[in-house]
C-alpha cells in the first residue's frame, strides 16, 4: 500500500512538473506575441529612413540614429502655436482632472460603501451599469451637456467628465467595502472624530492602493486625450494632439519622425503602469463585483 501511494505521489509530481513546463511555454509564447509590437515600435523609432522600408521588416536596428527624435522638434517649430503651450495645456488638464476624479470618486464611494440610505442599492446598480458604456457611446450626450454648460472649447470640457468617471467611483467603492471595516469607523466616531477627519485620516490612508491606481488610470486617460470633440482652438490643444498631427501628415520623408512619435505616445502610460503595477493588481484583486 505504501509503495502504491509512493508511486501515485511520484506520478502526480511528474504530471505537475510537466503541466508546469507546458504552462510556462504557453505563457512565454503569449508574452512574446504581446511584446512583439512594442519591440517593433522601439526599433522603428531608432531606424534611419533606409531601414524603415526594408522588406520583410526587421526587429533590430543596424545603424541606430536619434535624427527621428530631432525631427520632432523641427516639425513642432513649424506650428504657429509654441510647443510649450501644448505641454502646459496637457499638464493643466491632467493635473486638475486627476485631482478632481480622486476627490469626487473617493467622497462618493465612501458614502455609497459605508452608508445605507433610500436608493443606495439602485445607485450602486446604476454605477455598475454605466461601466458598460465607453466614451464613444456617451460622446454625444456628453457634448450636449458641455454645450448647455457653455464650456465647449475650454479645458473644463475635458476636466469635468473626468471628475465624474464611474470607473473611478466603482473601484473606490468596492475597495472600501472590502478593506475598510465598519468597526474601525464606529470606534473613531465614539472617540469624537468627525466624518471628514475619519475620511482623510483613516479611510484614505487605508485605501492608498485604490486611489494610487485611480491616479494612474486617470493620468493615462487624460494625458492621451487630444480633445478633438470638445476643443477647437489650436492654442487650447494638448501635446498628444500636436504629436498625432505629425503622424497624420505622414509622408515618406517623415516616416522616421512618425515612428519616434509613436514611441513617445506610449512611453508615459507604460512607465506609470510599470512603476505602480503592484498597486493596480492589489486594487483589482480587491474590487470584484459582489452582491
Amino acid at each position: 500500500m505504501k509503495v502504491m501511494k509512493s508511486i501515485a505521489h511520484q506520478s502526480s509530481y511528474a504530471r505537475s512538473n510537466f503541466g508546469g513546463i507546458v504552462n510556462l511555454l504557453l505563457l512565454g509564447i503569449f508574452a512574446a506575441a504581446m511584446a512583439l509590437p512594442m519591440v517593433f515600435t522601439v526599433a522603428n523609432a531608432f531606424k534611419p529612413l533606409e531601414e524603415l522600408f526594408i522588406f520583410p521588416p526587421t526587429l533590430y536596428v543596424k545603424n541606430p540614429t536619434l535624427n527621428n527624435f530631432a525631427g520632432i522638434s523641427s516639425v513642432l517649430r513649424e506650428s504657429w502655436v509654441p510647443t510649450g503651450r501644448f505641454i502646459i495645456n496637457s499638464v493643466v488638464i491632467t493635473a486638475f482632472g486627476v485631482l478632481g476624479q480622486v476627490i469626487f470618486a473617493s467622497l462618493a464611494a465612501y458614502v455609497l460603501a459605508k452608508e445605507v440610505f433610500p436608493g443606495s442599492k439602485l445607485l450602486n446598480k446604476l454605477i455598475v451599469l454605466s461601466l458598460m458604456f465607453n466614451g464613444t457611446v456617451t460622446s454625444i450626450p456628453t457634448y450636449i451637456i458641455m454645450a448647455n454648460l457653455k464650456i465647449v472649447n475650454t479645458h473644463l470640457a475635458l476636466i469635468l467628465p473626468a471628475c465624474a468617471s464611474s470607473l473611478g467611483l466603482f473601484l473606490m467603492k468596492q475597495f472600501m467595502e472590502q478593506m475598510v471595516h465598519t468597526t474601525i469607523l464606529e470606534a473613531a466616531r465614539v472617540d469624537g472624530a468627525g466624518e471628514l477627519r475619519i475620511f482623510f485620516q483613516i479611510v484614505m490612508p487605508m485605501c492608498k492602493p485604490a486611489w494610487l491606481t485611480l491616479i494612474i488610470l486617470s493620468f493615462q486617460s487624460l494625458w492621451g486625450n487630444m480633445g478633438g470633440l470638445y476643443i477647437y482652438d489650436d492654442e487650447l490643444k494638448t501635446l498628444p494632439y500636436a504629436l498625432q498631427n505629425i503622424m497624420s501628415g505622414n509622408t515618406i520623408a517623415r516616416s522616421g519622425v512618425s515612428s519616434a512619435v509613436a514611441l513617445l505616445l506610449i512611453i508615459p502610460p507604460l512607465v506609470t503602469f510599470i512603476l505602480s503595477q503592484s498597486n493596480i493588481l492589489e486594487t483589482m484583486g480587491s474590487s470584484g463585483i459582489k452582491e
